[in-house]
């Protein structure tokens, strides 16, 4: 930005010039365009101080002058920037601080007992409606039981961010929360360094530092810095692995979308696509970048590099690139040293404690009991060729006897209760008797039912009886009364009598035998109408069915459009006349004279 040169208006000008009459007008020599320049290239080295404005902003020297210099209408003296911001205060945005951001929360200085007007009538907070509410719908709103009011939320201000502003992520953020990660990190690291300070104290520390061997296997890979290792920023490119277009994509080797992971972005696959699919990783063409990481001697190498990076931490001068002869020498020493200190503990062990007959052992296999008979599993695990289905066994005890008993609890039944077999006996903790308790039993029996026949005879006896003596009570109370008026009637009126109560009697027993035989011609009569009846209703059913099956006939004849719908139609369970009829006109495919 060149020196800036105030431009005046032509009334400005004009007054100026009537007011220096007599004057010659100032004009710049070739010394203050000289300073001019001079400053200004100061100012763009950063050298010398911006040049400020009327408001007290800095102007940035860098602008160029069409843009810094103002027109002449707008009265300037000195450096502005005015011309080129928004005139009217109205139209300029009041941007939001550095420090300002939304409140998280709800306001609890707004907690109150009582609802009121306005307010959400399910939560009774005041910012919102109940339609707005995100608190579950209560079941006795807020406005009508006055209890567990919720506290209002803050009224977010309206922030209008600039450009830095709307993509700033850590606006908003609060740095104590950070305090937590550190407090957390930092108990691990001291339970770390006592959990080493108790191995060496115990003298654990070979067992420790194979442990951390283990768990550390890529803790050097991105170590470019180690003694020995040639850095070379020319030398080190990367080349993408580009696939063949022949070969068959990594993502298409199993597309279950459970199975392994494909990351498109370096293009590799982990994991066995082919893991649970029951094909061994030597049977398919691919099993995965670890397989081929980890095949071969590859584990060996990391092992080696492994224990010579530990050999050199501990003070021992070898490099596995520069000395693998000497690495591998160590290696084993260490190795072989390692066996005899654990051999010897063994031993020590051993012959304090004894025991050494329980680790001379035969072979696994033959602990196994393996045998030649053939098996075949499905893919579930159940047996599906070879070996026999094995009998499940019941939880209960099977086959005991108790109480000298020769059968099991619930073997015989008899009216409703359970019992014994071999002695009939119906209580469970009774002791067996044998065949006497069963004899007893059948005695029982028997006179039960002689005892139940006896009944039947004497009630049928005694109700003949009751009725002649009811009928000679009448008898004998007549004659007492015509006794005195029939004091010199005769023996012959007396036997008279008698024959006529006999004859009564007789008559009586054939009018029962007579009512007996009426109520079975009855049973005969309604036995030969139901009969009938049910022969009706077989009838109406068969030609019910014949027309039904003439109906079907008809439709299946019919193209597959034409055919009418039968949702109408009221389905009910069929009665026995119509199961009947349907099974007496079912056409059985297997009948050989089906079609005669």
């Amino acid at each position: 930005m060149m020196a800036n040169t105030p431009s005046l208006p032509v009334s400005l000008l004009i007054a100026s010039k009537s007011q220096t009459i007599g004057s010659e007008p100032l004009k710049k020599t070739r010394e203050d365009w000289r300073k001019a320049k001079e400053l200004e290239e100061a100012r763009k080295a950063g050298t010398a101080p911006a040049a400020v404005d009327e408001e007290g902003k800095d102007i940035n020297p860098h602008i160029p002058q069409y843009i810094s210099s103002a027109p002449w209408y707008y009265n300037t003296v000195g450096p502005t920037l005015k011309h080129q911001r928004p005139q009217e205060d109205d139209k300029q945005k009041q941007l939001a601080k550095v420090g300002d951001w939304f409140q998280r929360g709800v306001n609890l200085d707004s907690l109150t007992t009582k609802f009121r007007k306005g307010a959400c009538e399910n939560c009774g907070a005041v910012t919102h409606k109940k339609k707005d509410c995100m608190e579950r719908p209560r079941k006795i709103l807020a406005k009508f039981s006055g209890a567990e009011i919720a506290p209002d939320e803050f009224i977010q201000p309206d922030l209008k961010l600039d450009f830095d502003g709307k993509r700033d992520r850590w606006n908003g953020y609060n740095p104590t929360e950070h305090l937590g990660i550190i407090e957390e990190f930092e108990k691990v690291e001291d339970t770390k360094r006592q959990l080493k300070a108790q191995r060496l104290n115990t003298g654990d520390e070979d067992e420790g530092g194979e442990e951390e061997m283990d768990g550390d296997e890529d803790k050097y890979v991105d170590e470019v810095d180690m003694p020995g290792t040639k850095v070379d920023s020319k030398q080190r490119i990367t080349v993408r692995n580009l696939r063949i277009r022949e070969d068959t994509a990594k993502y298409l080797r199993n597309l279950d979308p459970n199975s392994a992971y494909y990351d498109p972005k370096t293009r590799s696959m982990r994991e066995n696509p082919y893991k649970d699919t029951g094909k061994e990783a030597e049977q398919v063409d691919y099993a995965g970048e670890n397989f081929i990481r980890f095949s071969g001697d590859t584990s060996k190498h990391a092992q080696a590099q492994l224990f010579a990076w530990e050999a050199q931490h501990a003070g021992v001068d070898v490099h596995l690139l520069a000395e693998p002869t000497k690495a591998e020498k160590l290696k084993v020493e260490y190795v072989g040293k390692k066996e005899e200190i654990k051999s010897s503990i063994q031993e020590s062990i051993l012959e304090r404690y004894g025991g050494k007959e329980h680790l001379q052992v035969p072979p696994r296999a033959l602990l196994l009991a393996q045998t030649e008979q053939y098996v075949e599993y499905s893919r579930a695990g159940k047996i599906t060729k070879g070996a026999e289905k094995p009998v499940v066994n019941s939880r209960y005890e099977e086959d005991v006897y108790v109480n000298n008993h020769q059968s099991v609890w619930g073997s015989y039944w008899k009216d409703g209760q359970w019992g014994f077999q071999c002695c009939y006996s119906l209580i469970k903790n009774s002791y067996c008797t044998g065949e006497r308790s069963k004899d007893i039993e059948e005695e029982k029996a028997s006179s039960s039912t002689v005892a139940l026949n006896k009944n039947k005879i004497v009630s049928q006896v005694s109700d003949d009886e009751s009725v002649d003596s009811h009928d000679d009570s009448q008898e004998q109370q007549k004659e007492e009364h015509l006794l005195p008026l029939e004091v010199s009637k005769t023996t012959n009126d007396y036997e008279k009598s008698e024959a006529r109560r006999k004859k009564k009697r007789d008559k009586k027993k054939r009018s029962h035998k007579n009512s007996k035989k009426q109520r079975g011609d009855k049973n005969e009569i309604s036995s030969s109408n139901e009969e009938a009846e049910k022969k009706k209703k077989l009838l109406e059913a068969l030609k019910s069915e014949e027309k039904r099956l003439q109906q079907v006939d008809r439709l299946m004849t019919l193209e597959e459009r034409k055919r009418p719908y039968n949702s109408m139609v009221e389905s009910k369970a069929p009665n026995e006349e119509e199961l009947e009829a349907y099974y007496m006109k079912r056409k059985r495919e297997e009948d050989p004279m089906a079609y005669f």
